[in-house]
């Protein structure tokens, strides 16, 4: 049977349906001369024929997670043939560590392109500025969080500010009980924040809540942003439906929160959806279907639940770029609908789990 591929390469105004698009990525992902090492040597395994037998999201689950093997595998395995001799690959990205050692995947230059541009649209949607400065508050390389807000600063024509978050310090002093430690370096990061909003121009903040909390202490930073700031972008960790009520009520009233979600697995994440809001507060999350979905289950069975109900989010990622489809994350949502002709589903009210991976998990700043 013929495929076409092009239904793998993004455009925004054209969409693929649901079996043509699971067609051509298999066809991809399996074929010896397109296909990725990693998945070629796995295909005899699996006890399935991808390109025979997957053809809507669902079938997806029929994948084993895979991501645990992340952390071994060489990075250019994960690669598919069919970007040639020398692939641009804008390098190797790992995940948080949170629950032991990280996973790592390559990100496409291409995949940046297409998923920024999403992205970028998205805050549109949520009237963010344009060629505005970013303070951007987060973790650079390995991990992959900085690098794609800088990307997307630039795509929208404004300068990045940055100032470096390494969240495998804090998480490792509050493991060991260290939690002095642990709050004099947020003290430290926001310091920094704290003298780049005095002496530039930002437009668009962003950061983790729990600095974010830690920045709405002090009356002169809150001042700071109130008088500069735009819009306040939130990601990386939990933020409570309370504690948002507080920030956007009471400590920044004209400035909008948006928050984003996602996972170095998937390469990228999400933002909030623009003009909705889940009861009592919690935004939703529309993923950049049908490369990057989200299925809700229960974390028992891996039962998919019913649409309102809370389970354990699952992500799949199937672009040109990588397949990594299955992967069972470390957070809790609430089932939402997707926006009509998107795959998957929505999440709301997204918080951690207690234990992932037998591993207590630990947030700290990221």
């Amino acid at each position: 049977m013929s495929v076409s591929l092009s239904f793998l390469e993004w455009d925004h105004e054209l969409a693929a349906a649901e079996g043509e698009f699971y067609s051509a990525a298999m066809e991809w992902h399996f074929s010896p001369e397109t296909g990725s090492r990693f998945w070629l040597e796995k295909a005899d395994t699996l006890g399935f024929d991808p390109r025979r037998d997957v053809r809507t999201h669902a079938d997806l689950r029929r994948f084993p997670n895979v991501v645990g093997e992340l952390r071994n595998v060489p990075i250019e395995a994960l690669v598919p043939r069919g970007y040639g001799d020398r692939p641009d690959v804008i390098g190797a990205f790992d995940s948080g560590g949170t629950t032991g050692a990280p996973k790592r995947v390559p990100l496409m230059s291409d995949w940046l392109r297409h998923s920024l541009t999403w992205k970028s649209l998205r805050l549109d949607d949520l009237g963010f500025p344009i060629e505005a400065n970013w303070l951007t508050i987060a973790p650079s390389g390995p991990h992959i969080f900085g690098r794609l807000m800088a990307e997307l600063t630039r795509m929208r024509g404004g300068i990045c500010f940055t100032v470096d978050l390494d969240p495998r310090w804090v998480r490792r002093s509050l493991a060991l009980g260290r939690t002095e430690e642990a709050s004099e370096y947020a003290g430290h990061v926001v310091a920094q924040a704290h003298s780049i909003l005095e002496e530039q121009d930002i437009g668009v903040l962003v950061v983790t809540p729990p600095l974010l909390v830690r920045m709405a202490e002090s009356d002169a930073l809150v001042d700071l942003i109130n008088e500069k700031v735009s819009v306040i972008m939130w990601g990386g960790a939990h933020l409570d439906a309370d504690t948002r009520k507080v920030l956007q009520g009471q400590v920044f009233p004209e400035i909008p929160l948006c928050g984003q979600y996602g996972s170095t697995m998937i390469l990228g994440g999400s933002i909030e959806r623009a003009g909705a809001g889940w009861p009592n507060g919690h935004c939703v999350f529309d993923s950049f279907s049908p490369y990057t979905t989200f299925s809700v289950v229960d974390p028992g069975s891996l039962a998919e639940v019913a649409e309102g109900e809370r389970g354990q989010v699952v992500m799949h990622h199937v672009s040109k770029s990588l397949l990594l489809p299955n992967n069972l994350e470390r957070d809790l949502a609430t089932r939402v609908a997707a926006p009509a002709g998107a795959l998957g589903v929505s999440v709301a009210d997204v918080a951690p789990v207690a234990v992932f991976e037998d591993a207590q998990v630990i947030e700290g700043v990221y």
